[in-house]
């Protein structure tokens, strides 16, 4: 079943996955692909809309991201946000110059409701606020084109020229500090674009059941199961559509939570799948001693996963495929196009150049988080499998800043369990989206029992997010720190200090590492 689609074309801005994740959430499919796509492959694959991201260059500069004028004649509606309104401007033979007044933050905006994106969103006042960021504005706008919002400093924070259905935005409807930006792009979408909503994750479900059976036919299939949330439901995808073709290989690699190997086992108990435990840490220990650097981790722990996968192939025969529960984030943050690498994903920019299979399988790689857990309870999966706290591939081996040795481990190991344990304690578990520890490579010093102690610092972080694309910190009651802190200190030796970590996403990303 083919979904009507939407192509997020990326000018290089910091909110480009919020604006696909936006789209998906008004019930329409959409990809993320470069400025540099050429028109021809953007024709072939007969968007229904077009959205010209934000970026951070200016427009009317020789090398600044562009894209050829005649995509404005396809027909096809299109809406410009931020850079992307600058340049449909500067494209159809507008003016855009550097502003007297720069514009960043909240501001009260206001708007003509004839306009078909504003009068279409639902309850748009007049006049609201929307979340500015730019330094440049558009001094003329082009022929045919109308004004549809203003600001006190901005006299073009929207245009528009109904009859060619193309739509422009100084602002950025994809933020939550936008008023009715959600409402905003689903006009557009669904009035301008007319889009349907096609897209659900029961018939997610449906169409890649048929995909992935057609694609294995008689073949046999080895799953990555983690046990985390994206493996889990890639693992309940692939038994509804392969059943018994199907290995499910854990492979504990020693840098897993206190206990967790365990309980991944347990939960997987009464499924009927083919279960495998590898135990491994030995084997990937050995590859990370004296490794420090962060990418150098994931690289080696990718790496070790496929030749561990490998390996049990062998032992049950001829296996054609390979299945990871890589998720959109995992694909974009590991860059895509002239994208920059954030941090390489061990099942991504990790995976080596030579794989002993016929195919890697990659059912979820299209979609954000939630949803993933969406889709898991589509497909019957318990809400303690879908809701498990997120847990990074290589584990704690990128929570262990510096080299890994099995003294670092067991520290973290129950330092972060106590963490894990006050949180659930003080009820919060299901109001923090991510919580975990990280132990530092910094040793301050400290007074225990009337003596010097010269000890590692331990960093405690929390994050809400609705998507993992952007997050803020939780904010955990001090009482709630103040007990994990005691309890850390007392109990967990080595660690004579503890710190949280207050920092959004972006300028940081969830993990330290």
């Amino acid at each position: 079943m083919s979904h009507q689609l939407v192509i997020v074309l990326d000018f290089g801005g910091q909110y480009n996955q919020l604006i696909a994740r936006r789209v998906r959430e008004c019930g329409v499919y959409c990809e993320v692909k470069s400025y540099k796509t050429p028109i021809e492959e953007l024709k072939k694959m007969s968007p229904v809309g077009i959205i010209f991201t934000g970026g951070p260059n200016s427009v009317y500069k020789d090398d600044s991201p562009a894209y050829p004028k005649e995509i404005f004649e396809l027909g096809i509606p299109i809406l410009g946000i931020c850079y992307g309104c600058q340049l449909m401007a500067h494209l159809l033979g507008g003016k855009v110059t550097s502003a007297v007044t720069s514009e960043y933050g909240k501001t009260e905006t206001y708007y003509d409701k004839s306009c078909e994106i504003f009068g279409g969103a639902k309850n748009l006042p007049q006049k609201a606020i929307s979340w500015m960021s730019h330094t440049d504005y558009i001094e003329k706008i082009p022929d045919g084109f109308k004004v549809t919002a203003h600001t006190d400093c901005c006299p073009t924070a929207a245009m528009a020229c109904p009859e060619r259905k193309l739509y422009a935005v100084q602002f950025h409807p994809e933020v939550n500090h936008t008023e009715y930006g959600s409402e905003m792009i689903d006009s557009f979408l669904k009035n301008v674009c007319g889009c349907t909503g096609d897209w659900t994750m029961g018939k997610y479900a449906e169409t890649a059941i048929k995909n992935i059976r057609e694609k294995v036919g008689d073949g046999k299939v080895l799953l990555a199961l983690s046990g985390g949330v994206d493996s889990s439901v890639a693992a309940a995808l692939l038994a509804k559509a392969v059943g018994d073709k199907l290995t499910c290989i854990f492979v504990d690699h020693g840098f897993m939570r206190k206990n967790e190997g365990d309980e991944v086992e347990q939960a997987f108990e009464g499924w009927g799948l083919n279960f495998v435990r590898v135990n491994a840490k030995e084997q990937f220990m050995s590859r990370m001693r004296g490794v420090s650097d962060p990418e150098t981790k994931r690289k080696i722990i990718g790496e070790e996963f496929i030749r561990v996968f490998e390996q049990e192939a062998k032992k049950i025969g001829k296996v054609d495929f390979l299945v990871q529960g890589t998720i959109y984030p995992d694909i974009i943050e590991s860059g895509t196009g002239d994208a920059a690498v954030i941090k390489s994903h061990h099942n991504v920019g990790g995976l080596p150049d030579h794989v002993d299979f016929k195919e890697i399988i990659e059912p979820l790689r299209m979609l954000f988080k939630d949803e993933v857990r969406a889709l898991g309870r589509e497909l019957g999966l318990s809400e303690v499998l879908v809701d498990r706290q997120p847990f990074p591939g290589p584990g704690l081996a990128i929570r262990i800043i510096g080299e890994i040795t099995d003294e670092k481990l067991e520290i973290l190991q129950d330092a972060d369990y106590i963490f894990r344990e006050e949180i659930a304690k003080a009820g919060l578990d299901k109001n923090i989206h991510q919580y975990f520890a990280v132990l530092t490579n910094m040793r301050s010093v400290g007074v225990m029992g009337d003596g010097r102690t010269y000890d590692y610092t331990l960093a405690l972080r929390g994050v809400v997010t609705t998507d993992f694309m952007t997050a803020d910190f939780a904010k955990i009651p001090y009482e709630v720190l103040e007990i994990c802190a005691s309890r850390i200190v007392n109990e967990v030796k080595s660690i004579n200090r503890v710190v949280y970590d207050i920092t959004t996403k972006p300028p940081a990303t969830i993990e330290w590492e």
